[in-house]
């Protein structure tokens, strides 16, 4: 039988991200996402709300592109797998951590009105060449009476 290893969350960024560069140019960017559930309690008739926190691990060109565009209290769709490793910590005692390394990414916060501007002009125009070049071609052709 098969196994599956699948995570997808959406959340807000904790931190900035933090890279790390290594020889050879390949790099890592971590930074910290918090998911959220509200509900009201039965008991006491409050909203309650339970907010965790994941770590997730970017690399190479797609870290370098969540550097770029994210910041602190963005909100990011991410969708990965977990890993878990541990380590030896200076104190000597063995640490763990739970990490989700990233395969896909959706940027949900809306850009900044700055560059947001320039950039919806430029995805504006690249819409509408990609709108008219998915229209079907119309045929003169009326003996085909098929519906589509």
């Amino acid at each position: 039988m098969s196994t599956l290893n699948k995570v997808m969350l959406i959340g807000n960024l904790g931190d900035d991200v933090k890279m790390h560069y290594f020889d050879g140019g390949n790099c890592v960017g971590r930074f910290p996402i918090a998911t959220s559930e509200t509900y009201t309690s039965k008991q006491t008739g409050e909203r309650v709300t339970n907010t965790e926190w994941h770590n997730i691990v970017v690399r190479n060109k797609a870290a370098e592109i969540c550097e770029k565009y994210l910041k602190k209290g963005d909100k990011i769709y991410v969708e990965g797998r977990i890993k878990s490793r541990q380590w030896q910590a200076e104190d000597g005692n063995t640490r763990y951590s739970t990490e989700i390394q990233v395969q896909d990414f959706t940027f949900l916060s809306p850009k900044s009105a700055g560059a947001g501007e320039q950039q919806q002009q430029q995805n504006s125009n690249v819409g509408h060449a990609s709108a008219a070049s998915q229209q079907p071609q119309q045929t003169t052709d009326d003996n085909d009476d098929l519906p589509f």
